[in-house]
C-alpha cells in the first residue's frame, strides 16, 4: 500500500482514505474543476499559471475562486516537501488538484499526487505518436466554455477508445463543431510549416494550455513564428511537423494521422530543437528522464 498522503478539505490524510461521497456533485453530476501540475527537479513548474486557470474554472462554475485558490496554493506547495523522502533523485511527480461543489456542506477540495507515468509514452519521444480523427467532436461552447478545465471527459474517453480499436497506443484527434482541428484527447496540438512557422488552434476555442504557452515562449526565443488560428484537417495533414503538448509529456511528435505520414513520418528537426530547449529551460533532459523512469522498482 502506498504511504503517500493527500489533502482533503483542510486535513492531510492517508491517500488510500481519499474518497468522494456518492452525493458529492463532483461524482453525481461530474462537476469538478481540476489542474494537473508536475515537478522538474523536485520543483513545481508553472504553478501560478495552473492556479490562475483553476481560479478561472472556479469562477465559471460559481465557486469562490479567491479563497479556494489560496487553499489549494497552500496544499500544493506543502505536498512536495511532505513527500520529498519518497521522490527518487532524478525522478519527478504529478500533483493533482480538484474542487467540486460538494454535497451541501461546502466545496470539496483535494490535492494528491503520484510519480509521473513515464512508461506510457517514454519511447514515443523517438518513435512518435499516431493519431486518428475521431467521430466524436469537441464539446460546443454553448455547453461549457473551452477554457473550463473539468473532469467531464466522456468525449475524450470515447474518442480514445475509437482510436485504439484501430491501433494500440494511438490517440484521438478531435475536431471542433465547425470541422476545424481542435485537441488531442489529453493534449493540445500544434503544427509546423517551414514557410509559416508554428500554428495552434485559437485559444478561445480550445483549453488554453500551459504547455502551449511554454511552446510559444520557446518559439519566440528560437525566432520561429507562432500564431493561433483555425486549422483545417487538410492543412494539418500537410504539415511538416505536428506535435502534442501537455503538462506531463511536455511535447511529443506526431508521425501519422489516419495512417497518413506527417512529413517524413519520423520526428522532425524542429521538434528535436524545441524539446532540447524545453529540457534546458527546466534543467532536466525530458526524454532521457522518461526513459530512465519508465519502469520503477516497487
Amino acid at each position: 500500500m502506498s504511504n503517500r498522503q493527500a489533502y482533503y478539505c483542510g486535513q492531510w490524510i492517508a491517500e488510500h482514505q481519499l474518497s468522494i461521497p456518492v452525493g458529492d456533485l463532483g461524482f453525481s453530476m461530474g462537476i469538478t474543476a481540476t489542474e494537473r501540475l508536475r515537478t522538474f527537479g523536485g520543483q513545481l513548474f508553472r504553478e501560478h499559471e495552473h492556479l490562475r486557470r483553476m481560479g478561472h474554472s472556479l469562477d465559471i462554475i460559481g465557486l469562490p475562486a479567491e479563497s479556494l485558490v489560496a487553499e489549494l496554493t497552500r496544499a500544493i506547495e506543502e505536498y512536495v516537501p511532505r513527500h520529498a523522502a519518497q521522490i527518487t533523485p532524478g525522478d519527478d511527480w504529478a500533483v493533482v488538484a480538484f474542487v467540486t461543489p460538494g454535497s451541501g456542506s461546502g466545496p470539496t477540495v483535494a490535492v494528491h499526487g503520484l510519480p509521473i507515468g513515464f512508461g506510457e509514452w517514454a519511447d514515443q519521444f523517438e518513435s512518435g505518436v499516431s493519431l486518428y480523427v475521431s467521430d466524436h467532436r469537441q464539446v460546443p461552447p454553448n455547453c461549457w466554455p473551452a477554457e473550463l478545465k473539468c473532469r467531464s471527459r466522456m468525449h475524450y474517453y470515447l474518442a480514445d477508445q475509437q482510436a485504439r480499436r484501430r491501433e494500440a497506443r494511438a490517440r484521438a484527434l478531435l475536431l471542433d463543431q465547425q470541422g476545424f482541428v481542435g485537441e488531442g484527447s489529453t493534449a493540445n496540438v500544434a503544427i509546423y510549416h517551414q514557410q509559416t512557422g508554428i500554428a495552434t488552434p485559437k485559444s478561445t476555442k480550445v483549453l488554453p494550455g500551459v504547455s502551449v504557452a511554454v511552446l510559444a515562449e520557446l518559439a519566440a526565443a528560437a525566432g520561429i513564428a507562432f500564431t493561433e488560428r483555425d486549422i483545417t484537417l487538410d492543412e494539418f495533414l500537410a504539415a511538416d511537423e505536428v506535435w502534442l503538448t501537455s503538462t506531463s509529456i511536455c511535447m511529443l511528435p506526431v508521425v501519422a494521422v489516419d495512417n497518413h505520414p506527417i512529413g517524413s513520418g519520423t520526428p522532425g528537426p524542429v521538434y528535436q530543437r524545441l524539446l532540447a530547449d524545453w529540457s534546458t529551460l527546466v534543467g532536466v533532459d525530458i526524454a532521457e528522464q522518461a526513459r530512465t523512469f519508465a519502469v520503477r522498482s516497487s
